[in-house]
């Protein structure tokens, strides 16, 4: 199948778009992979602290053996769930590295946040701060120089962002990235959605909410739903940055650890000097960046996304921004339905067909480059298959096997390209007179794409769940209806001063359930903010990531209460419907200094003024760095 038109223009447009920053950064890569090794070029003091820890074998094997050596970058810790199986990793890269003549030292350790743990918390506000961090932390871990090779270790939202800008960075290395997989499946996600949503209305109270949520999370592995973690995964895969198929095999499973150490082989496969020496530099491209659009777009992803690959992409030297997003949404089919998109868990995505399906079902319908390189050695089409279970008793140490993945296991779950979902993408770009934001349609019922109403405006979460707790939000929509003649009344509440000059821009998700009581009980509501959602938000509108921001002086700065706004997921509009000579004649609001100062008080925020200072907009991928 030839490439789609759309698809080949749209990587056109980034290739030359970026030819000058890119051409850069590949002549700085080439000028790094080209110099002797480390433990030849260093100085004699430099290697014998390099390696003083090292067991004598392989201190020999590395210095007077010139063996390879691989640079581990961990996020782990036992705070998120997702990442607490790495407890094991190095010591399993270790004894492979050693089988295949290698060795191996953790490079650096990386800071870790739970948003589950932050989420409507002030600790929330560090969240996409911690991307960068994350990404200086394995910078400064490769920055020792004595790695042949690197393995990422990471999973969740800002860390696998975090962790593949920082790998950019030494894009002269080989890098393979190892996930964990995910959590058996526990309380479904739409049921803990319905007791959040009694709980709002007061109807369980706090002991039924807890047994919930602990029931929904329960073990190690990341969450079920599709988010932000398990849409990295996603990612990983359609650029072929993981061993094959590793994505979603649970932390207990044989597999993992045979996938483990095949990343140790596999990595080891691509050195320089080799017949495949493929550097992550040169293998993450402009056709590698619209694959993991693509990816994105046709699962119906995290949001986040359109943040975090912006800032991926650069890192890479390669300029991407939201009309790509949105001009390949219109061609990429929806063709998962996963929690939030629909009702099925990570786990069932993954025994349906999981990532290799997708891949598959996009390369053969002309929506994927197929001809970009990737860490294994038959390139994309080796993600369209699964690693096979392994036999009871079988050695976790033997070579791993694929076999393909055959018809959709579950057509409400996984659908094939010429029959799908939606025949465009689950993410819509928004453009009207109050900025440029995003939508996750494929999430939201098809009577809530477009909502007009009455804006309610809140400078912070905090005051709108307490004009919900108050009852204020549904006079507010009781009010509306009662002035429209019959019509379902609504509302439209717009929470600003959230972006990342203003407060680093937090998710919103505690939002969802008090909104989603006022949808559920007729209402048509929305939310317009210039921060973020969760990955997990669902079926309430929600219109995010307005750019500029309002602490930039964005359009969210003139908005009113009372002011009509449409919100259209269907044509792609966000508007203001106030009469241009008045729109254009109000002077923007201000933060209040007592928002300002909660901005830069308590729980670490002042040791972060450096980065809102810094943050670019959303649109620009909220980089810090430049």
């Amino acid at each position: 199948m030839s490439l789609h038109p759309e698809v080949a223009e749209v990587t056109d447009r980034i290739r030359q778009r970026s030819r000058d920053s890119r051409a850069a950064y590949l002549q700085q890569i080439d000028l790094l992979a080209g110099r002797p090794r480390g433990a030849d070029r260093l100085g004699c003091a430099n290697v014998a602290h390099a390696f003083a820890a090292l067991p004598s074998n392989d201190k020999f094997k590395v210095v007077a053996e010139r063996a390879p050596n691989i640079g581990i970058v961990s996020a782990y810790n036992d705070m998120l769930s997702a990442h607490a199986p790495y407890a094991s990793y190095p010591a399993i890269i270790k004894d492979e590295a050693r089988r295949q003549g290698a060795t191996a030292q953790v490079a650096g350790g990386v800071p870790a946040m739970c948003d589950g743990v932050t989420q409507g918390m002030p600790g929330m506000e560090l969240s996409l701060f911690s991307r960068d961090v994350i990404a200086q932390g394995t910078a400064i871990g490769l920055t020792h120089d004595v790695f042949d090779a690197a393995l990422m270790l990471g999973i969740c939202d800002k860390i696998v962002p975090g962790l593949l800008i920082g790998a950019l960075h030494f894009g002269h290395l080989p890098v393979v990235f190892v996930p964990g997989g995910p959590m058996s499946s526990g309380l479904a996600n739409s049921e803990k959605a319905k007791v959040r949503e009694q709980a709002a209305r007061g109807e369980v109270g706090r002991p039924a909410l807890l047994e919930a949520e602990q029931k929904a999370y329960h073990g190690q592995g990341t969450c079920t739903f599709y988010g932000t973690a398990n849409s990295n995964q996603m990612l990983m895969e359609a650029m072929g940055l993981h061993v094959p198929g590793a994505a979603f095999i649970p932390p207990g499973d044989l597999l993992r650890e045979q996938l483990t150490r095949e990343a140790v082989r596999t990595v080891l496969a691509n050195l320089h000097g080799g017949p495949r020496f493929t550097p992550i530099g040169r293998m993450v491209d402009e056709r590698s960046i619209v694959n993991a659009m693509l990816a994105l777009l046709a699962t119906g992803g995290s949001t986040n996304h359109l943040i975090h690959w912006v800032a991926v992409a650069r890192s890479a030297g390669l300029v991407i921004d939201w009309d790509d997003f949105a001009r390949l949404s219109a061609v990429a089919p929806l063709l998962a339905r996963v929690y939030p998109n629909g009702q099925a868990d990570v786990n069932q995505f993954q025994a349906a067909g999981g990532p290799g399906y997708v891949i598959r079902e996009l390369m053969d319908a002309g929506l994927m480059h197929a001809d970009v390189a990737t860490v294994h050695a038959e390139g994309l089409r080796a993600y369209t298959r699964i690693p096979q279970a392994p036999a009871p008793g079988i050695d976790t140490t033997s070579p791993l096997h694929w076999q393909d993945i055959g018809a959709s296991g579950d057509a409400s779950v996984l659908r094939p390209s010429s029959a799908p979902f939606s025949p465009s993408g689950g993410l819509k770009l928004l453009v009207g007179n109050l900025g440029r934001a995003v939508i996750k349609v494929s999430a939201v019922p098809a009577d809530s794409q477009v909502i007009e109403a009455p804006a309610r405006v809140f400078d912070s979460q905090e005051a709108l769940l307490a004009a919900f707790g108050s009852g204020e939000l549904e006079r507010a929509c009781q009010a509306s209806a009662d002035a429209a003649a019959g019509h379902p009344g609504g509302l439209v509440c717009v929470v600003r001063w959230q972006g990342p000059r203003a407060n680093g821009m937090p998710e919103l998700h505690k939002l969802t359930p008090p909104l989603a009581v006022l949808q559920g009980k007729g209402y048509r509501v929305a939310l317009v903010t210039d921060g973020r959602m969760s990955g997990a938000s669902g079926k309430v509108p929600a219109a995010i990531h307005v750019s500029p921001e309002a602490h930039a002086g964005g359009p969210l700065a003139r908005l009113q209460d009372g002011d009509r706004v449409r919100v259209d997921g269907v044509a792609g509009t966000l508007q203001a419907l106030v009469p241009e000579a008045e729109w254009t004649a109000r002077s923007p609001a201000t933060i209040s200094p007592a928002q300002e100062a909660a901005n830069q008080l308590g729980l670490g925020r002042n040791l972060f003024g450096s980065f809102r200072r810094h943050a670019l907009s959303a649109e620009e991928g909220a980089c810090t760095w430049l």
